[in-house]
């Protein structure tokens, strides 16, 4: 199944080129679009001030990053667990901007656009003309935001986790939940935020099959019944 990496990052400002930086990254896999549990979240010294109105959007300060490694300290690892998957965003263009700048000043490879995946563009294209901001699209898709009080990256990437799913077909994709498990029955799997997840056993009743073979018996070569 196709592997991506979702991702968030939180920075000093709105503009690397004049001299905002990234102090937070949060990234969960993805394997068949659904979290697999694995992620990379670190905090990052900045090397500069945070200005009080950054601070009220994701709530960090100098202070609290005091000790953090600076970004060449992690870039590298960073860049081992995403691999050469596609990066998926919201605003992606926003964090690829800013992770770029980073990894031209520790002078490493820049991220393709070409593996760009920006879920305000899928949401603006089946939702046009309606809000599409992450909290808009949590509430349509009623996934609780009672916990984001501010702009934290690993909490909003499990958001972004959950608005994926949705845009991408969302539950009602079914097929792609489960797998066979011998004997006719299924194992479900119910996902959490944080990407765990708890099997569930699925086996159909005798009423069930037998309410389905009667159903298949009106189609003409059903391709369930091979």
């Amino acid at each position: 199944m196709k592997r991506a990496i979702l991702f968030d990052t939180e920075t000093t400002g709105l503009d690397p080129a004049r001299g905002d930086r990234v102090i937070e990254i949060a990234a969960l896999e993805l394997v068949g679009d659904l979290p697999t549990g694995r992620h990379f979240h670190v905090l990052i010294h900045p090397d500069r001030d945070i200005p009080e109105e950054a601070s009220r959007v994701h709530g960090f300060t100098l202070a609290d990053l005091e000790g953090k490694p600076r970004f060449h300290e992690i870039a590298d690892d960073f860049l081992a667990f995403i691999g050469q998957d596609d990066l998926i965003a919201h605003n992606a263009r926003f964090d690829f901007g800013f992770l770029n700048a980073e990894l031209k000043r520790a002078e490493r490879p820049a991220l393709s656009l070409d593996r760009m995946v920006d879920t305000l563009d899928i949401a603006r294209d089946r939702y046009p003309g309606l809000p599409n901001s992450l909290d808009a699209l949590c509430r349509r898709f009623s996934i609780d935001l009672s916990a984001r009080t501010t702009h934290n990256a690993l909490l909003d990437c499990r958001l972004l986790a959950e608005v994926y799913l949705e845009l991408m077909g969302g539950r009602q994709r079914g097929l792609g939940l489960t797998v066979q498990d011998g004997g006719g029955a299924q194992v479900s799997y119910a996902y959490d935020l944080a990407g765990a997840r708890t099997p569930r056993l699925i086996v159909p009743t005798e009423q069930e099959l037998a309410a389905h073979g009667r159903f298949l018996d009106k189609i003409k070569e059903p391709i369930w019944s091979a």
